[in-house]
């Protein structure tokens, strides 16, 4: 693999809280420029904190003891500051009032926060507050409190004040997970759109069927070390091994998986995606299904 077309670097990185077991063992990987990487697993397998370390947040912020090197679009986390980390990487949480700044009344404040902590000019603000909020369909809102919106509008909110200071890399920790299927919607095709125009996206899902019709590749972690990593296909057609961790496949690849034992077939590959599962069904029922 080119070293040109990488731009996440993790090798062998290992983590602890302070005063806590690790939670992250010797975990490695690679993300290739412009990738859609997801990053599945159940509660407590490290997720959140692998997140934190694309970002340099861990270990800078949270301390601890932390071994391995983390390189983002050639920044080694460790010899950069958060702040300087933040032009080439974004982090997204996943409660959006936790990004806010909580002193801004107005949506375009709350994007320009981050950028006039960094010195930008004003002239210059303006321009990237504007696209910003056009990228992630929240023009026309900009005098609007950021505590009036919805759900899905804070995330997305959330995602520009990431957007306005243009990273290369925008890291996602799990940002449909309090929000309602509307919600879920908007952000997950801000996501797609944001990919679509160059962005390096790494996100930690819950929502695998979601992730199915988008993520080039994903990695599996459980109980902080990766599991399993390969092309979206490859990882969630493995369906005893993610149940047996608490991780649930597809829908639609799980009954496939059912019919198909049932009917002793031993189709290649499952489907992923509901689309796929229609002409799964349809050639397993002799081509009779609607």
């Amino acid at each position: 693999m080119p070293s040109d077309d990488i731009t996440v670097e993790v090798d062998g990185l290992t983590y602890s809280y302070p005063g806590h077991a690790p939670v992250i063992h010797d975990i490695e990987f690679r993300v290739l420029k412009g990738e859609m990487f997801g990053i599945i697993g159940p509660n407590g397998a490290g997720k959140s904190t692998l997140c934190k370390a694309l970002n340099g947040l861990v270990p800078q912020f949270y301390g601890g003891t932390y071994g391995g090197t983390v390189t983002v679009a050639g920044m080694n986390t460790m010899k950069h500051t958060v702040a300087d980390l933040s032009l080439k990487v974004g982090l997204v949480f996943q409660e959006p009032t936790n990004q806010f700044s909580g002193v801004s009344t107005r949506v375009d404040e709350e994007v320009a926060f981050g950028m006039s902590m960094m010195g930008f000019q004003r002239e210059e603000m303006l321009r990237r507050i504007s696209d910003a909020l056009k990228q992630v369909g929240l023009e026309g809102l900009e005098e609007r409190s950021p505590f009036e919106l919805s759900g899905g509008q804070q995330q997305r909110l959330a995602i520009a004040t990431v957007l306005a200071v243009r990273p290369e890399v925008i890291v996602m920790d799990e940002p449909t997970a309090q929000l309602d299927p509307v919600g879920k919607t908007e952000v997950l095709e801000t996501m797609r759109a944001l990919n679509k125009e160059g962005y390096t996206i790494i996100v930690a899902e819950h929502e695998i069927e979601e992730l199915a019709t988008f993520a080039d590749r994903i990695i599996v972690l459980n109980e902080g070390r990766i599991l399993f990593e390969g092309s979206t296909r490859v990882v969630l057609t493995r369906i005893e091994e993610l149940k047996k961790i608490g991780v649930d496949p597809p829908s639609v690849t799980e009954l496939s998986h059912v019919l198909a034992q049932r009917a002793n077939l031993k189709p290649e590959p499952y489907p992923i995606t509901l689309d796929e599962a229609i002409a799964f069904y349809r050639a397993l029922l002799g081509g009779h299904a609607t």
